[in-house]
C-alpha cells in the first residue's frame, strides 16, 4: 500500500474528490471491486403522472409483498399500503391502532386484543383471529426472518370470541404492542411460511399489476376498504437503481417521490422549482460489521484486534468529506432515537494507537488481510466510503480487498455464513419497533442455538450480553427495564462489534404536487395519506 503523503499522519485533509481519487487508486492497488457483477443501467421513465396517480422510484427493487425478509423502508411503505398489521408505529414513533381496536396488556403475560369491527380484505371476506394466529405461525416459520430477532418469543393466540382474543406469552411482553406493529396480517388459507408474491390484503391499495423481475407494480385504490378512502386513486412503484436516472425523473416530473438519496443528490435538488425536501432524524443504524463467525485463533476473534482497527478509520472526515453531515456518528451500539438508548462511547482516530495495539495483539504490518463486502445501496455513497475505508486500513498496515454485491444478489447467503468467507460487512439494521431493546434484541441477543440456524446477527453470540436483553425484555417496570437496557449496550459496546458505525439522517424528495406525505424516522410514510394535484 502506498504510504500517504499527509504530513500529518494522525489526519486526513482530504476533499471528498481527492478521498474518491485516493480511493480508486487504492482499490486499485488493492485488485479493486471483486464485484460480483455489474449493476444493469436502467432507463429513466418517460412521460408525465395523471392527475390521480402518484409515482415512486425506488432504489431497491420490491420483490415482494410482504415483509417476512425484504426489510428496506420504501418496500414496507408499499407493502402496508396493501397489507396491514393489528397496530403501526405512527407519528411520535408510538403504537396506534389498526387493525385492532383494542390492544391491552391485561396481565404481565397477557394482552387482550379485540379486531375492529368490519374490518375486510379487498375481496370482502373479513379479517379473523384465525389468520392472525397462522400469520404468527408463518413468520415464526421462514428460514433467516429479519423480524423474528426483534422477538424475544412468539406469543401464542387465544381465541375468546369471533373478534377477541388473547396474546399469551410465557414472560412478560411489555413492548408486544409495538412488536406486532411489523405483523402484516394476510388471509390464513393463503399464507405460507415464505415471502408472498401476491394475494389479498385488508389495505387502502390493491396491487392491479406487478412484475418482479423488474420490480414495477401498480395499485389502485381498494374499494372495499374499511378505513378512510385513500387521497390518490393510483400508485406507481418504479425500480430506478440508478441514482441518477432517480434525480433526472423527479426533476423532470416524471416520478413524483424519490427517497434514500445521498448528500450530492440532496445538494442538487435543493432550491429546484417544484422540488420540496423532507428530513428527519432516522432510526437505522449503518454499520461496518465483523464476521463473528471466526474461527478461535483468528485475529478478529480477539475483541483487542476488533478495537484496534477502529482506531484506523477516521469518521469524521468519512462524514464530513464523503457523508456531507448527512449522517451522525453512532455513539452506541443502537441508534440515539430509539427509546432506551444510552451513550456508551465514541470512535476515535487514532492509527498511531491503531498500530501499537495491532502490535500488542500479536498482529504485525502487512499480515491481516481483511475482504469487506456490502450491496450496493446499503447507504449513500457506499462505494465511495468503501474505498477511503481500504486506504485508511492500508495506513496501519492492513491489506483489504472489496466486494460489492448487486441489489437482489446473494449477500444474504453471505451474511449467514453460507455463501462465502468475509470479515466486515456493510450493513444496515432498521428498527421498525423504535425501541432500544428491539434493536438490542435483533442484533446481539442471539443464542448458540440461534446460530445452529444462521439465526444470528453476523455470528454475533455471547451469552452475558444475551441474558442482559433477555432481561430488559421481559421486565414490566420502565425504570427497571431502563436500567437493564443501559447495561446490555454497555455490555455490547464493550465486545466491539463493528469497525466504525453511523446513523443517517432520514432524506426524502417529492414533487410539489405531492401534498400530505409525512416522513416519520423510520424512514416511511402512510401512502393513503399523500395526494397529488394535476402536473
Amino acid at each position: 500500500m502506498t504510504p500517504s503523503n499527509n504530513p500529518r499522519p494522525d489526519r486526513w485533509a482530504l476533499s471528498r474528490r481527492a478521498l474518491l481519487r485516493a480511493g480508486l487508486r487504492a482499490g486499485a492497488a488493492a485488485g479493486g471491486l471483486a464485484a460480483l457483477g455489474p449493476l444493469g443501467a436502467c432507463a429513466g421513465p418517460t412521460g408525465s403522472p395523471g392527475p390521480d396517480t402518484l409515482v415512486l422510484a425506488l432504489n431497491r427493487s420490491l420483490v415482494s409483498l410482504d415483509n417476512k425478509l425484504n426489510q428496506f423502508e420504501a418496500a414496507v411503505t408499499v407493502q402496508r399500503a396493501v397489507r396491514q398489521a393489528l397496530t403501526t408505529i405512527g407519528p411520535g414513533l408510538t403504537p396506534r391502532l389498526v387493525l385492532a381496536d383494542r390492544f391491552e396488556l391485561t396481565a404481565p403475560t397477557e394482552w387482550t386484543v379485540r379486531l375492529r369491527a368490519g374490518v375486510r380484505y379487498s375481496d370482502g371476506t373479513p379479517v379473523t383471529v384465525r389468520d392472525v394466529a397462522v400469520a404468527l405461525r408463518m413468520y415464526q416459520g421462514v428460514s433467516g426472518s429479519f423480524l423474528a430477532t426483534f422477538f424475544p418469543e412468539w406469543p401464542e393466540v387465544v381465541p375468546l370470541d369471533a373478534r377477541t382474543f388473547l396474546l399469551r406469552t410465557r414472560n412478560p411482553a411489555p413492548t408486544l404492542d409495538y412488536l406486532m406493529a411489523n405483523i402484516l396480517i394476510t388471509p390464513a388459507a393463503a399464507n405460507r411460511p415464505e415471502e408472498l408474491q401476491d394475494g389479498v390484503g385488508s389495505g387502502p391499495y390493491v396491487v392491479t399489476a406487478a412484475n418482479r423481475g423488474t420490480g414495477d407494480y401498480e395499485l389502485a385504490a381498494n374499494s372495499a376498504y374499511w378505513g378512510p378512502r385513500p387521497r390518490t386513486a393510483r400508485v406507481e412503484v418504479r425500480f430506478l437503481p440508478e441514482e441518477s436516472n432517480r434525480v433526472v425523473a423527479l426533476r423532470s416530473g416524471e416520478v413524483d417521490v424519490i427517497d434514500t438519496i445521498s448528500p450530492d443528490s440532496a445538494d442538487q435538488l435543493r432550491g429546484v422549482p417544484q422540488v420540496r425536501m423532507q428530513t428527519t432524524e432516522g432510526t437505522r443504524i449503518n454499520q461496518l460489521f465483523y464476521n463473528f463467525r471466526k474461527p478461535a485463533g483468528h485475529p478478529l476473534a480477539d475483541p483487542r484486534v476488533r478495537r484496534a482497527l477502529t482506531f484506523a478509520i477516521d469518521g469524521r472526515t468519512l462524514i464530513d468529506d464523503v457523508l456531507t453531515g448527512s449522517v451522525t456518528p453512532a455513539t452506541g451500539p443502537v441508534p440515539s432515537t430509539l427509546a432506551g438508548a444510552v451513550r456508551t462511547g465514541e470512535y476515535v482516530h487514532d492509527p498511531r494507537r491503531a498500530r501499537e495495539l495491532l502490535a500488542a495483539a500479536g498482529v504485525r504490518e502487512g499480515d491481516l488481510a481483511l475482504r469487506i463486502i456490502w450491496e450496493s445501496g446499503e447507504f449513500a455513497n457506499d462505494t465511495t466510503v468503501m474505498e477511503a475505508v481500504l486506504q485508511m486500513l492500508g495506513e496501519v498496515g492492513v491489506r483489504v480487498e472489496l466486494q460489492q454485491f448487486e441489489p437482489g444478489g446473494d449477500i444474504a447467503q453471505w451474511r449467514q455464513g453460507r455463501g462465502g468467507d468475509w470479515d466486515v460487512i456493510g450493513n444496515g439494521l432498521s428498527t421498525p419497533t423504535a425501541l432500544a431493546v428491539s434493536a438490542l434484541q435483533g442484533m446481539y441477543g442471539g443464542t448458540p442455538e440461534d446460530e445452529k440456524t444462521r439465526d444470528t446477527y453476523q455470528g454475533y453470540v455471547f451469552p452475558d450480553v444475551a441474558a442482559l436483553i433477555e432481561r430488559a425484555t421481559s421486565e414490566v417496570d420502565g425504570s427497571a427495564r431502563q436500567g437493564l437496557l443501559a447495561r446490555a449496550q454497555q455490555a455490547v459496546w464493550d465486545t466491539w462489534p463493528c469497525l466504525w458505525a453511523f446513523v443517517p439522517r432520514v432524506v426524502l424528495a417529492q414533487r410539489q404536487r405531492v401534498s400530505g406525505l409525512r416522513l416519520e424516522p423510520t424512514n416511511s410514510y402512510d401512502l393513503a395519506a399523500a395526494g397529488v394535484s394535476a402536473p
